[in-house]
């Protein structure tokens, strides 16, 4: 009995090897499996319908060879697309302008809800235009009617006075022969006083007027003036910041807002989206390895599955000075998208049918390499 439970474990351990001996060799001489089972064959027969009608065919690529340079690109205006933000946040008020409309630099594109600050600068106006009338009568100084009555109060002042003068002289001489008290003298002396006082005032008044407004005066009211023109031009601002204008001439490719809708300009949507398309332009990928083969003033055409095997000829006008990652990317799976690109700019000869942003295949005379 224990002689048997010695020699198990080396039984089982030889029928094992002999298991997975005689699986080798079957695995060795069985014929390949050439059947794919069936629900990669259903897999493989669905085909994705398009949503689009007419029929469903890629543009067929040129024959490349050695003498072309390939990569994908995007139509562009001349000086790229400028996304054009306000300067404040605010409601909508105005679209003033609807997509494909041409327009010219500082055209007002959007505009904003302006009532208070509206209110602001007519107010403000309002100010400036009686600091300016004051300013213009301190300059002007009285009237001519006006220095007519200071000179005749004047006038009746100093007649009075005289006549204060001389019953003051007389009232003294009877003071002496005693016909009049010490009272009466001192009334006729103080009313004397009184009248000479008011006579020499309304005299320097009448001096004055003839002199006109003291530079003084004029020079608080000019610094008056300028700062109700300082107040009407920032509330001009504040108006105009709201109006949001035209960059450029161009054309309005995209109406972000409508009216009613909150912008605020901390955010990173423009308002609208513009481009000089007078001229357009394609933003092309070239791969690093064909990098040496693209050089400016080169020869080019692009090619768009909208329009078939049509070619819209241009030329190479910029060529970047730094690699980057790709700008476009397709939808086939199995596109490498980490692959350096260099950006080249290419110029088209017309600017008709294609369309900002939309998605190119490009081809351009390659140059030989110099070894």
């Amino acid at each position: 009995m224990g002689s048997i439970r010695k020699w198990l474990p080396l039984a089982g351990f030889s029928l094992m090897l002999g298991t997975c001996g005689a699986q080798l060799v079957r695995n060795a001489v069985a014929a390949p499996v050439t059947v794919p089972i069936q629900k990669d064959v259903l897999k493989a027969e669905r085909e994705a319908k398009s949503r689009v009608p007419g029929p469903d065919v890629r543009a067929p690529l040129p024959e490349t060879g050695s003498q072309l340079v390939g990569g994908n690109g995007i139509v562009e205006p001349a000086q790229r697309e400028t996304r054009v933000a306000g300067q404040a946040t605010g409601v909508v008020k105005d679209v003033l302008v609807k997509e494909g409309d041409q327009v010219k630099a500082g055209a007002v594109l959007v505009r904003l809800v302006d009532d208070v600050e509206a209110a602001t600068l007519a107010a403000a106006e309002a100010d400036l235009a009686a600091e300016r009338a004051t300013l213009a009568r301190t300059l002007k100084g009285l009237r001519v009617e006006d220095k007519d009555a200071v000179a005749a109060e004047a006038s009746a002042a100093k007649s009075k006075a005289e006549l204060s003068a001389s019953v003051a002289g007389r009232t003294e001489q009877l003071a002496k022969s005693g016909a009049a008290t010490a009272d009466e003298l001192d009334r006729a002396r103080r009313q004397a006083q009184a009248d000479q006082a008011t006579y020499q005032s309304l005299e320097a008044r009448a001096r004055a007027a003839e002199a006109g407004s003291r530079s003084e005066d004029i020079a608080i009211q000019r610094a008056r003036v300028l700062a109700a023109e300082a107040r009407v031009a920032q509330a001009r601002a504040n108006v105009e910041r709201l109006a949001v204008k035209a960059p450029l001439d161009g054309e309005v490719l995209q109406v972000k807002v409508r009216p009613g809708e909150l912008y605020s300009f901390q955010g990173t949507e423009p308002l609208v989206v513009m481009g000089d398309t007078r001229t357009l332009r394609v933003r092309m990928d070239v791969d690093e390895r064909d990098v040496a083969k693209v050089q400016l003033g080169a020869t080019a055409f692009v090619t768009a599955d909208a329009f078939g095997a049509r070619r819209f000829s241009g030329r190479v006008v910029e060529v970047a000075r730094r690699f980057g990652r790709k700008n476009v990317r397709t939808d086939d799976p199995v596109e490498k998208n980490d692959t350096k690109i260099l950006e080249t700019v290419i110029e088209l000869e017309s600017n008709q049918l294609l369309i900002p942003g939309q998605r190119v295949t490009c081809f351009v005379s390659a140059t030989p390499s110099s070894g």
